[in-house]
């Protein structure tokens, strides 16, 4: 079977696409998939993501986390939002977080849909990310979650860095496939550097959160890759 590589550039145009059969990488790099993975990476037991901060309300009484972001911020009431550093061992090591945010769980709520399966890409988890995706036989989808259904630049440049890495083991890309790589090329020598031109950069600074901007922009710090089972992403066990 030859395999393909496409990127969705937006949530908005996923229906454009045949994912029946194909793993969905979801992607949002600042900052819902960085967490989430660092979050699992550190022992969450699992996180559920919701679509509404309402939904969260809904787990008040299970004992689980709450965390809340919209437009980059703590939701106030809830344990904690997006950033990286509240998904330490020491704060989710065993626990199960709900989580909502502004971008990254539509994304994975519309791949949820349809996809054959629906894992989770960060810079944090690039390396096993792409050995996993080299493995399997099914084409990719990497969907890039955007800015409230637009394009943006740090989820197209993790997709370009995809792209790069497993260029050699499918046969087929679209143009946006080519777009990203080419974009990833650009950036990669300094991507916080190149990244500065983004606007969430900017929404973000303006937040004073640019040790989380710094974070989720390393590489390979985490060996996990959360997969979505039920409506749990949960740590995918390595096949045996």
């Amino acid at each position: 079977m030859s395999k393909k590589i496409e990127v969705c550039l937006t949530p908005a145009l996923i229906d454009l696409y045949d994912i029946d059969q194909s793993i969905v990488v979801v992607i949002d790099i600042l900052r819902a998939t960085s967490s989430i993975t660092y979050g699992i990476d550190n022992g969450a037991e699992a996180i559920i993501p919701v679509a509404n901060v309402e939904d969260c309300l809904t787990y008040r009484d299970s004992g689980f986390l709450l965390a809340a972001e919209r437009n980059g911020e703590v939701v106030k009431g809830y344990d904690f939002g997006n950033s990286p550093f509240s998904y330490t061992h020491e704060k989710v090591n065993g626990k199960t977080v709900v989580l909502t945010t502004t971008n990254g769980t539509k994304a994975l709520h519309l791949a949820q849909k349809r996809a054959y399966q629906v894992v989770i890409g960060s810079f944090l988890n690039l390396d096993t990310l792409c050995d996993y995706l080299k493995s399997q036989n099914k084409n990719v989808l990497l969907l890039c979650a955007g800015w409230k259904d637009q394009f943006n630049l740090e989820d197209t440049l993790f997709a370009g860095a995809v792209v790069n890495k497993l260029r050699q083991n499918f046969e087929h890309f679209d143009d946006s496939s080519v777009a990203a790589e080419d974009l990833y090329a650009l950036a990669k020598t300094d991507l916080r550097k190149y990244l500065h031109k983004s606007s969430h950069s900017h929404r973000l600074a303006q937040l004073n959160i640019e040790e989380d901007v710094v974070f989720c922009l390393q590489l390979n710090l985490c060996k996990t890759i959360p997969v979505l089972e039920g409506e749990r992403l949960v740590a995918l066990k390595p096949v045996t």
